[in-house]
């Protein structure tokens, strides 16, 4: 009866080995984020006007929004991919919503909630608008209608403003550095240095820019974050502060892989940052510096 017993025992012990095989966790390299979204991107995904998801939208009035103005959130249709991270968008000094209105529908296509929104007062200053960016995420998290909030994943929040907007997304990063990414296009703020930022961040500057000159703003937000944070700077070839007021494909295609990769943690999207563009006299990008080596 040993023979049989001992043949079992080898049974069960190969068993187990292949279960264990089976449960245990996939190693670093070859996991996928559990938050990827939509199908395997490439450089056309990411510049298309539209991406793969559906987009529903609507609008929330001032009387409802508690720290800003009024608004309009975006976000994909679809639920069959589970929650999406969300995104806050805040325009530039005396600009409205409008301005920057084009990015929401753009990158809900792309697997995100956005809101877009009015500041309280045109005239806001990037701190004040650093504290809307932050109400507007809360908004959406606690406050939003039930068809945005199963929607959303309250642990993946992202920030983007336009001149003293997007000076604000510093102000929002410093405030929460539990923030995922921010997105700075063309910002604008006193404050030169810093050094607090832990938040992911892409400067976006324009090279011809008279508002906030690369030199006195996008250059020396980008180069006081410190080096161990994740960063980049894009500059916009002969393009001037007013660039992302309307629709550039530049801005969306690097602004999409930034959010896809930081907040979504889609390691798919990292070839579109890692070098990044090629700067050139002639396209799109005059200057692209990251931290990819560090």
């Amino acid at each position: 009866m040993r023979q049989p017993r001992r043949t079992m025992l080898s049974t069960a012990l190969s068993l187990v080995a292949g279960f264990a095989l089976l449960v245990a966790p996939a190693g670093p390299a070859g996991a996928a984020s559990p938050y990827e979204r939509g199908p395997d991107p490439s450089q056309s995904s990411i510049e298309a006007r539209r991406g793969p998801f559906a987009v529903s939208s609507t609008s929330v009035s001032d009387l409802s929004t508690p720290g800003f103005g009024s608004a309009t959130i975006n976000y994909p249709t679809s639920t069959s991919q589970g929650t999406y991270g969300v995104v806050a968008i805040s325009p530039g000094y005396t600009a409205s919503e409008s301005t920057i209105a084009w990015l929401g529908p753009r990158l809900a296509s792309q697997g995100f909630v956005v809101i877009t929104f009015n500041t309280q007062s045109r005239l806001d200053q990037p701190g004040a608008r650093g504290d809307q960016l932050l109400a507007a995420l809360d908004y959406v998290v606690r406050s939003s209608s039930a068809t945005v909030r199963q929607r959303v994943d309250p642990n993946r929040l992202a920030v983007i403003g336009h001149s003293m907007g997007g000076g604000g997304t510093l102000e929002a990063a410093k405030d929460r550095p539990s923030l995922k990414a921010t997105v700075g296009l063309t910002p604008w703020n006193l404050d030169k240095t810093w050094p607090e930022i832990r938040t992911p961040s892409l400067v976006i500057g324009a090279e011809n820019d008279s508002v906030a000159p690369v030199s006195s703003h996008s250059i020396p937000f980008y180069g006081s974050i410190p080096s161990s944070t994740a960063k980049a700077y894009l500059e916009l070839n002969n393009a001037s502060h007013f660039a992302p007021n309307s629709e550039n494909t530049t801005i969306a295609a690097n602004t999409i892989s930034w959010l896809k990769l930081y907040v979504d943690e889609d390691v798919r999207y990292r070839q579109f940052i890692c070098p990044g563009p090629r700067p050139s006299t002639t396209g799109e990008v005059s200057d692209y510096r990251n931290t990819c080596a560090s």
